[in-house]
């Protein structure tokens, strides 16, 4: 068998695990909103790419200008919806082919996946109204050859900083000062027009010729570094070389005088520091509520109300809505246990419940500087903090009802990748939306300040009542245990 019946055989066999997998039923709705998903990414990657040509004013290199942008953006779509080889190939360690084969396998399947010619919607509409503005050929084949070999570039760059932020989180950072390289003139530039001259120097560089072989040559050398990579985290997962014991046990007892919903906040706690996935969706969150915050103290960027509202907004909620979407999901590991004492769930519930209005906290000082520039107003931060402890937080527990798939207690690198289903979808949107829909239309109708007053009062009203929406969600779970037991059952790794 050659290396290319090999790949086939891989990607044949990827398929068929998906469809064998009890998940799969519960999944074909959250395929539909995912489709429609890429469909409305497609019609905005054909927007913006006619956007850039019009830019373009006729001359190619445009396109390359905003590429470090566009590279940043693709690192983080595929940060949530991808996952390494490395997840894929532990079954095939042990098989009789060449210990790097499977490895290959996954990284060439890397570089032609879906995913990548999704930007040719991008660059092909770009392509062809550069070409009618009268540029020339030869340049326009350069670019567009340049920027497919950059997405390219991309994947290989976010396996290789994805398998290491696996293994340490703090990885991350490394990864923002990778992408604020591009950038780094401006810090130096004190021209008003710093950012356009950046781009237009970078229009320059687009025509030379070797911007190709120089991309080749980066490629080739991170698919060399993978294939080493990849091979030795999997390698060293397996066979428990890098297992560690712990030097250190946090006890918390300032907890005990909360009794069994102390216990379950103790639990909480020392999940988000332990749990990789938990403590990197942490860290992630902060990264992203910093930078948010950052850019709209020290820049203009966000200095319209629509704007800095919908970002006040989105730093608050981002933690719960990526944490809380799958919750009860660690919980499924164990979940029998929690079953046999009576609304022992109940109590759970509301020790996550408190947790993370409690988190709600970090968000609130770390966008301090925004309220001392003048950019936010103690009342718009209350109001907005307030709405996601009450309102967006009442939203989202209720996936507690409907969520029935275990997740590992200790994701690494050969764990599975969880595809949400469609209620998921449907419920953090809804959450995510209504404290933005509430903003615009009470601005509309009693103007900001009594806006965020409501906000404060309505978010105050779920917080005093949420032991009668927590016992609600009890009794909804348990007229679906059966049907839930069932497929925690199924899906435990």
């Amino acid at each position: 068998m050659n290396r290319f019946q090999l790949y086939r055989l891989l990607r044949k066999n990827i398929n068929i695990s998906y469809k064998r997998s009890p998940i799969f039923e519960q999944n074909k709705w959250a395929k539909v909103l995912t489709y429609f998903g890429c469909a409305v990414f497609v019609l905005y990657l054909i927007m913006i790419g006619s956007i850039i040509a019009m830019e373009a004013k006729g001359e190619a290199g445009r396109m390359i200008s905003y590429m470090p942008i566009i590279l940043a953006v693709d690192f983080y779509l595929r940060l949530i919806f991808q996952t390494t080889p490395s997840m894929m190939v532990k079954p095939y360690i042990l098989q009789p082919i060449s210990r790097y084969t499977a490895i290959e396998c996954f990284l060439v399947s890397s570089h032609v996946s879906g995913y990548n010619f999704l930007w040719l919607a991008m660059f092909i509409p770009y392509s062809v109204i550069l070409f009618f503005a009268g540029a020339g050929f030869g340049a326009i084949l350069l670019e567009f050859i340049a920027s497919i070999l950059l997405i390219i570039l991309n994947s290989q760059i976010y396996l290789f900083f994805r398998t290491l932020i696996n293994r340490k989180v703090y990885w991350f950072l490394s990864v923002v000062l990778l992408y604020a390289i591009p950038f780094a003139p401006l810090l130096f530039s004190r021209k008003g027009n710093s950012f356009r001259s950046l781009l237009d120097t970078y229009t320059e560089l687009a025509g030379e010729w070797y911007v190709i072989p120089v991309i080749l040559i980066l490629l080739i050398l991170l698919f060399a570094i993978n294939r080493h990579f990849q091979f030795k985290y999997v390698y060293e997962e397996i066979s428990k070389k890098s297992e560690k014991a712990l030097k250190h046990v946090s006890q918390f007892s300032y907890l005990n005088r909360f009794g069994l919903v102390g216990e379950y906040l103790k639990i909480e706690m020392k999940s988000n520091m332990r749990n990789k996935t938990m403590k990197s969706r942490c860290i992630s969150s902060l990264a992203v509520v910093t930078v948010f915050s950052f850019l709209i103290t020290y820049t203009g960027l966000y200095n319209d109300t629509v704007s800095r509202n919908y970002w006040c907004m989105y730093c608050f909620a981002i933690y719960s809505a990526i944490t809380l979407v799958k919750i009860m999901g660690q919980e499924g590991n164990y979940i029998d246990l929690l079953m046999t004492h009576k609304e022992n769930i109940i109590t759970l519930l509301e020790a996550k419940y408190w947790f993370y209005s409690a988190v709600l906290g970090i968000p609130f000082l770390i966008m301090m500087p925004a309220l001392f520039s003048g950019k936010y107003t103690l009342l718009m931060l209350l109001a907005y903090m307030f709405t996601t402890a009450g309102l967006v937080h009442f939203i989202i527990f209720q996936l507690a009802v409907y969520n029935k798939q275990t997740l590992p207690l200790q994701t690494k690198l050969t764990s599975k990748g969880n595809i949400e289903n469609g209620i998921q979808l449907v419920i953090e949107t809804a959450a995510l939306l209504c404290p933005g829909v509430i903003a615009a239309v009470g601005g509309l109708l009693i103007g900001m300040t009594w806006t965020y007053v409501f906000m404060i009062v309505l978010g105050l009203g779920f917080i005093l009542t949420h032991p009668i929406w927590i016992r609600n969600i009890y009794k909804r779970m348990m007229a679906r245990r059966y049907e839930n037991l069932e497929g925690f059952h199924a899906t435990r790794q």
